[in-house]
């Protein structure tokens, strides 16, 4: 089950958190301050998967961004890992989106670069775009999970309420 999501910058700079399992106020900044600290520190080389007290840590990096999943030690890492790639793709597929469609000002590219036995994926995505579309954010995610469990992955049905909403917008 998926316990917290959380989206830092490089400097640890909480930009998302979504909690799954209640976490008191005042511990919140406390775990995501460790949580962050525990993950940013890590070096390239090491595993995305990192044990922490009661659960596990399943990290990405993409670009000035960090994705960060707490996760209990029953769930599978990987499918976890595939997860967060996913839900960065739904982004990128739905900001890219609205360039075309809409007068908003993104910088959305996603660029792919094979690497030594896995794909590297870099987003120039900003901080800024994710900062000032926080509640698409969220709807996002929340299509994506509920109640800590995965309930879909499939590109365009996570993005059909928004695109509902995009077409009520524009009237």
């Amino acid at each position: 089950m998926i316990k917290f999501v959380l989206m830092v910058n490089r400097q640890g700079q909480t930009r998302l958190s979504r909690y799954y399992q209640p976490v008191e106020l005042s511990r919140r900044a406390a775990l995501e301050a460790d949580v962050v600290r525990c993950c940013l520190t890590r070096k390239k080389d090491q595993c995305s998967f990192v044990e922490y007290k009661d659960f596990k840590l399943v990290y990405r990096q993409y670009a000035a961004l960090y994705i960060v999943v707490g996760v209990t030690d029953t769930e599978n890492e990987l499918s976890i890992y595939e997860l967060v790639h996913n839900f960065v793709e739904v982004l990128d597929k739905y900001f890219s989106r609205v360039v075309r469609h809409s007068d908003f000002i993104f910088t959305v590219q996603m660029f792919y670069c094979l690497s030594i036995n896995q794909l590297c994926f870099v987003s120039q995505q900003s901080e800024l775009d994710i900062m000032f579309n926080l509640d698409r954010v969220h709807i996002i995610l929340d299509e994506m999970i509920q109640n800590g469990h995965i309930v879909e992955t499939n590109k365009s049905r996570i993005l059909a309420p928004l695109t509902a909403l995009d077409k009520m917008a524009d009237g």
